[in-house]
């Protein structure tokens, strides 16, 4: 209930990233970027997809959209072990072949999971950016589903209030008014928890944040 992939063939404005014949990431690449960006998306779809987020971020910047194991055409199943897994991988290269460059991360939606995991590594991002994302997965589901047992029945608990209480960077959170797949009251609760965040609301329903020219990914 959580993943819908698409599989379909490369095509448009993002390039493969390939590791060891893996496919990594899409990406948009720039000569001596001034940021990098990895962005771990939504839960629909596949990385070749989110070429939209390049209108609002810094055409000097970088930009990497992580592909989930069983997206795209990459092997493999989702899940938020393997998702964790593959944003930490993608994350570390990017770190190791960039090391004089600010490595930061977009996490949009399902994708600001694996995004608040990347504040425990041993070097951090450099800043964190959250659209439409929740404090916990298990309080995002309860808002759709109240007469389940919502918190038992999860197999992949994110807790972004956990993730991110350690994290000393900047962090953004961009919350939806008309979101009605992740109600706006979980980025609200996500940044209450986190006292030093920037929270920003934004006009639109959740998949609607790329067309606000309030949101800034710089």
């Amino acid at each position: 209930m959580l993943f819908f992939p698409s599989h379909a063939a490369h095509s448009g404005v993002l390039t493969p990233w390939l590791e060891e014949a893996r496919t990594i990431a899409c990406c948009h690449e720039v000569i001596h970027p001034r940021r990098i960006w990895l962005m771990t998306h939504g839960n629909a779809g596949q990385a070749a997809d989110r070429s939209y987020v390049l209108d609002r971020m810094s055409s000097q910047d970088s930009l990497y959209v992580l592909e989930y194991p069983g997206y795209g055409l990459r092997d493999g199943r989702p899940s938020m072990v393997s998702m964790n897994e593959a944003a930490a991988e993608a994350y570390q290269w990017l770190r190791k072949r960039n090391p004089d460059t600010p490595v930061c991360v977009l996490g949009e939606s399902i994708g600001s999971g694996p995004a608040c995991f990347l504040a425990g590594q041993t070097i951090p991002p450099d800043k964190i950016i959250l659209v439409v994302p929740f404090d916990s997965l298990a309080n995002a589901g309860s808002a759709h589903f109240p007469f389940l047992p919502v918190r038992w029945l999860l197999r992949d608990p994110w807790d972004n209030v956990q993730a991110l209480a350690p994290y000393k960077g900047p962090v953004e959170i961009y919350g939806a008014e008309q979101d009605t797949i992740i109600p706006i009251t979980r980025a609200r609760a996500l940044a209450s928890r986190l006292p030093a965040s920037k929270f920003m609301l934004i006009h639109g329903g959740h998949n609607d944040w790329s067309e606000q020219s309030e949101v800034r990914i710089e």
